[in-house]
């Protein structure tokens, strides 16, 4: 399955792209798909993972980490993983 026919993966929602992934994950487990249609829906996986990776890093660059003082009091914020 070439490249472009995976075009429509990069508009997905993380939710909608593990979903699928997760029915692609079982299918390829079940064993039962001729080896071309395997092959596709195998490279279609790694389309949706590579869309679900890049949704979780972008949400992780997002988060962060409520700084408190000596008393407990927020103060501000500070980037997840600043260490």
């Amino acid at each position: 399955m070439p490249e472009t026919d995976n075009d429509d993966v990069k508009a997905m929602s993380f939710e909608t792209a593990l979903a699928e992934l997760e029915r692609i994950v079982a299918a390829l487990e079940g064993g039962k798909a001729p080896l071309a249609e395997s092959i596709a829906i195998y490279e279609r996986g790694e389309a949706l993972k590579r869309q679900c990776e890049t949704l979780l890093k972008a949400a992780e660059a997002r988060i962060e980490k409520i700084t408190l003082s000596r008393d407990g009091r927020a103060v501000g914020t500070e980037p997840l993983d600043g260490q």
